[in-house]
């Protein structure tokens, strides 16, 4: 895979994470996504003044929905927590593939 459809992947399922509160995808791809939304929250929970929104715009730069949300409602619940935001829950194996499947949500 090219590092811009990584990126964009990742970019992608962070989306949908902040949108609809969880992710199910696999072990591996919920690794990557969880270092990327547990850096936005760290950044967004600095304040909601024009650089720390640049700088989370250039991490997550598609969807502005995705931003308010993440600025309004998801860093303020963790202003008191010094990390881990998400966790992961197994959920067991696909059977096409027997991938390791999991769940990724907010703590």
């Amino acid at each position: 895979m090219k590092p811009a459809h990584r990126r964009s992947l990742l970019r992608n399922q962070v989306i949908h994470l902040i949108s609809y509160g969880h992710l199910v995808t696999t072990k591996a791809r919920i690794k990557e996504v969880q270092k990327l939304a547990e850096k936005l929250v760290t950044i967004a929970r600095k304040g909601n003044t024009f650089n720390v929104r640049r700088r989370a715009k250039a991490l997550l730069p598609y969807k502005d929905e995705a931003l308010v949300k993440l600025f309004k409602e998801i860093a303020p619940r963790y202003l008191e927590r010094p990390g881990g935001y998400t966790r992961t829950l197994p959920l067991g194996r696909r059977m096409s593939d027997t991938a390791v499947i999991s769940r990724l949500e907010w703590v």
